[in-house]
């Protein structure tokens, strides 16, 4: 009887530790967005995402600079080195610049 308690408490100990350090992995991937678009978001690696949509751009860094910024406020980058910007949604296509030009490349 008292094997058996023991083996209960190690499996439902076992189980515990594998729940917490799957939040603590969850934690890690989420930012808190404040502003308007509040709410959790899973991270992204801007720079890089965006390095590589700009790279066949002819002013890279204008056009990282304004990438950069479209994917911390809409937290999404279009696959590709130009185009597909509808499949980031309203954010990335609605964006405008003072000029009323688009923002996001």
């Amino acid at each position: 009887m008292a094997l058996r308690f023991i083996l209960l408490a190690t499996v439902l100990l076992f189980c515990i530790a594998q729940v917490s350090s799957d939040v603590k992995i969850e934690e890690q991937n989420i930012q808190e967005v404040k502003g308007a678009k509040r709410g959790l978001l899973t991270f992204l690696d801007c720079a890089g995402l965006c390095k590589g949509r700009c790279r066949l751009h002819s002013r890279q860094k204008v056009c990282t600079r304004a990438c950069g910024t479209c994917c911390m406020r809409c937290n999404c980058v279009p696959p590709g080195t130009s185009g597909n910007r509808e499949k980031c949604g309203r954010c990335y296509t609605d964006m405008t610049t003072h000029g009323n030009k688009t923002k996001c490349p």
